[in-house]
């Protein structure tokens, strides 16, 4: 059975940035209904016993009248825990070692790299994500999804390190249509040491 992930933190630990309302409705509704509705599908599918990363990536294999919910539910659960985690209260601004490393040899700079993530976010029409994503060798690729795809259900063969959540029900309670205000804000609470740990387990799985 799919769970949520336990946020290690309150619904009101972010503000002012992510404000505690938003919180509340996007992981004890929004995130609540993805996981349900997952577990609901794969139940009927027959296909619990699969771990998520699996079930996106094999959505070729999933029965037509299952596919469809699952994509969108598996994918609103892994997206959203992957969000979920790399959020804190006391996030680490930069991260370090070798995905630092990495990220100035690709782009530059951090900063560089946090340019070109906030133009995907606000560039993607409708609701969606951006992503920072590693291949196996260890290689940098930033991106954008709409709705609840991301590199795994759209079979890229890149792992996600960081989620920027841009459906409107992440951010319009607070800053309205002002997506970019959101985006800038949501740096704030990143957390560069979870994706500094996500890369380092894929260069050592």
């Amino acid at each position: 059975m799919f769970q949520q992930i336990e946020l290690p933190y309150g619904f009101d630990a972010l503000e002012p940035y992510i404000d505690t309302a938003t919180m509340e409705t996007h992981y004890g509704k929004h995130h609540a209904a993805y996981t349900k509705n997952l577990n609901d599908a794969v139940a009927k599918a027959g296909l619990e016993d699969m771990e998520i990363e699996k079930l996106l990536g094999g959505l070729d294999q999933v029965e037509e009248g299952y596919r469809t919910a699952i994509r969108n539910n598996g994918g609103g659960f892994y997206n959203h825990n992957l969000y979920f985690e790399a959020l804190s209260p006391n996030a680490a601004h930069a991260p370090e070692g070798k995905l630092l490393e990495k990220i100035n040899a690709i782009y530059g700079s951090l900063e560089a790299l946090k340019a070109e993530l906030t133009e995907l976010s606000l560039g993607q029409f409708g609701s969606g994500w951006a992503w920072l994503s590693a291949d196996w060798a260890g290689n940098l690729f930033v991106s954008k999804s709409a709705n609840q795809d991301n590199p795994i259900s759209l079979g890229e063969e890149r792992i996600p390190l960081l989620a920027i959540d841009v459906w409107e029900h992440a951010y319009y309670l607070k800053y309205r249509n002002l997506r970019a205000d959101y985006v800038k804000a949501l740096w704030n609470v990143i957390d560069w040491k979870k994706v500094e740990e996500r890369f380092d387990a894929v260069l050592n799985p």
